[in-house]
C-alpha cells in the first residue's frame, strides 16, 4: 500500500489511443517519483488525471476500494486517468501539419506513432508549467489537440516505465 502511494503504480489500458505502443487490456508500472527530481521531457509516456473531471462526492469507504482496485491496474473510471506521450513542453510551439508535427517550426521524428493524423492542428504555445500530449494512434486519441486541452504538469501522475501485461509483451518503455 506504501508502495502504490508514493511510488509505483499499475495502470490498465482501456483504449487504443497509444497503439502500436500500447494496446487495449496491457498493464504499465508508473514512477510516481521521477517529476519530484526533474520535468517531463519529449517522448515520455506519462500518465495524468484529466484536467477537466470533476471528482465525485464518495464515502470513505468508495475511495479505499477505489485507491485499491486502481493500484492493482484496473481501472474503475477510464475517464478519470489518461496515457499519453508528451510532444511539447512549456514555451514550444507545436503545430501539426500533412500529419506531422512540428515543435518551433522543425519537425520532429516519431517512430513510435501508429497510423499518424492527417488533421492539421494551428501552431499553438505551449503554456507555462503544461505539457502537449499525443496518443500513438492519433486518429483514435483524446489529447491536447481536443477537449482534454494542455495538461497541468501537477495532474501528471507519473511516467509509464515498464509494460508488465501481458508477458508476451513485457519490456522496457522508452521515449523513442
Amino acid at each position: 500500500l506504501i508502495i502504490k502511494t508514493f511510488f509505483v503504480q499499475a495502470f490498465f489500458i482501456p483504449s487504443e489511443s497509444m497503439v502500436p505502443t500500447l494496446e487495449i487490456g496491457d498493464r504499465v508500472l508508473v514512477n510516481k517519483l521521477v517529476y519530484d527530481f526533474g520535468d517531463p521531457q519529449r517522448g515520455d509516456i506519462i500518465v495524468f488525471e484529466n484536467p477537466n473531471l470533476v471528482d465525485p462526492e464518495r464515502n470513505p469507504f468508495a475511495d479505499v476500494w477505489n485507491w485499491l482496485i486502481e493500484g492493482l491496474g484496473f481501472s474503475t473510471d477510464p475517464e478519470k486517468d489518461f496515457i499519453k506521450r508528451v510532444i511539447g513542453l512549456p514555451g514550444e510551439t507545436i503545430e501539426v501539419k500533412h500529419g506531422e508535427v512540428f515543435i518551433d517550426g522543425q519537425g520532429i521524428q516519431e517512430p513510435y506513432v501508429g497510423e499518424a493524423s492527417v488533421d492539421d492542428f494551428p501552431p499553438t504555445e505551449v503554456q507555462d508549467d503544461h505539457v502537449f500530449v499525443m496518443g500513438d494512434n492519433r486518429p483514435n486519441s483524446q489529447d491536447s489537440r481536443s477537449s482534454l486541452g494542455q495538461i497541468p504538469v501537477d495532474k501528471v501522475v507519473g511516467k509509464a516505465f515498464v509494460l508488465l501485461w501481458p508477458p508476451s509483451r513485457f519490456g522496457w518503455l522508452s521515449g523513442d
